[in-house]
């Protein structure tokens, strides 16, 4: 027994070691490929697509401050505040999808919480796979700022089929750099981000267009966004 919990000891003192450095690296390095970029080339090969990945790793001021205040009115606008969970808007997705089962489930994920997922784990709504990004939204808080959160969020989050990150969005859809995003543009992507392989920024439904004005209201009142 006592082999047992040594196992048990060293293999878990490996996993903080290996996972932390995992982290601290990323502080540094533009993030190479996700698991998410990885299983959406394999779903496209399985549905007999083109397999597209577009992406393309840009710093932190190659990308408009619009963006960077569409993606906090829309997705998380207490990310400046919170050190990775927005404890009151999980209980209240928790309240929603209780009352909601079997219908489609809310999320109350920050954008911390959304890095920590689509960097270091797989895709997916088992209690094992929230624990794991727990951790890591835990560690990423630690050792990264939040301008390097938002950093590696423009560059990672899924921005449509085959589209990853500001800079390839912004090329797609507006055929301009990332930099240059208007308030509007950049309010139409951030609007699509809950389903971007099916709501489009440039052909919005009446709903995404609710959302885009929401948005820009939102993007008002909070003004610029300062980051360390």
């Amino acid at each position: 027994m006592s082999k047992v919990f040594r196992f048990i000891g060293k293999a878990a003192l490996w996993f903080f070691v290996i996972t932390i450095l995992w982290v601290i690296i990323y502080r540094f390095v533009p993030i190479p490929v996700t698991f998410l970029q990885v299983q959406r080339c394999f779903e496209q090969k399985a549905d007999g697509k083109e397999i597209k990945l577009e992406k393309d790793w840009v710093s932190f001021e190659e990308i408009s401050p619009n963006l960077k205040r569409a993606v906090i009115a829309s997705e998380d606008q207490l990310f400046m505040e919170h050190m990775g969970f927005d404890w009151d808007a999980m209980r209240k997705a928790w309240v929603y999808n209780e009352k909601k089962k079997g219908k489609k489930v809310k999320g109350g994920s920050t954008i911390s919480q959304q890095v920590a997922k689509n960097v270091f784990l797989w895709s997916g709504r088992s209690y094992i796979r929230k624990g794991f990004e727990a951790y890591f939204t835990f560690l990423i808080e630690i050792f990264w700022s939040k301008k390097r959160i938002m950093e590696v969020y423009l560059n990672v989050i899924e921005m449509g089929d085959g589209i990853y990150g500001a800079e390839a969005a912004a090329l797609e859809y507006y055929k301009k750099p990332a930099v240059d995003l208007s308030k509007r543009e950049a309010a139409s992507i951030a609007a699509i981000l809950p389903n971007p392989l099916n709501w489009s920024p440039t052909k919005p439904s009446p709903m995404v267009k609710k959302k885009i004005k929401r948005i820009m209201r939102f993007m008002r009142i909070l003004g610029p966004v300062g980051f360390e």
